[in-house]
């Protein structure tokens, strides 16, 4: 199921998400000071490409240079990255085949304002817990 989700929604809008990211991440490594920045956007790149599957969590070790950054973040990038994710989303959710598109991408909403200090994993392999 997740192999049939994952292509509908590259087709349907993950492609355009990812290239977003993409451009987010050439843009951010042009300059040296922005270089994190970069790689944080290639890397939701690739989890906007293929989110089926996977989750965000926080890192336990993550500090006030992610806070930091993250504020530079939505500044520069974010806002547009985040606008993006609910225009589509709204878009997918017209359809009820759209919806569980729609509801991804609105998923994708906050790891896209604050990228830094966040981890990508795989659903399989982590298990939250459960109080």
């Amino acid at each position: 199921m997740r192999l049939l989700l994952n292509l509908i929604w590259l087709v349907f809008g993950g492609l355009w998400l990812a290239l977003g990211y993409a451009f987010a991440g050439l843009v951010a490594c042009l300059l040296i000071v922005t270089i994190p920045f970069g790689i944080a956007a290639f890397r939701m790149a690739a989890y906007a490409l293929w989110p089926f599957g996977r989750d965000v969590v926080q890192r336990p070790t993550a500090g006030v240079a992610s806070a930091v950054g993250n504020v530079l973040w939505i500044l520069l990038f974010g806002w547009w990255l985040a606008l993006g994710h609910i225009v589509t989303g709204i878009a997918q959710c017209l359809t009820i085949i759209g919806i569980p598109l729609g509801l991804a991408n609105f998923k994708l909403i906050p790891v896209s304002l604050l990228p830094l200090g966040s981890e990508i994993v795989d659903s399989d392999r982590y298990l939250p817990s459960r109080v």
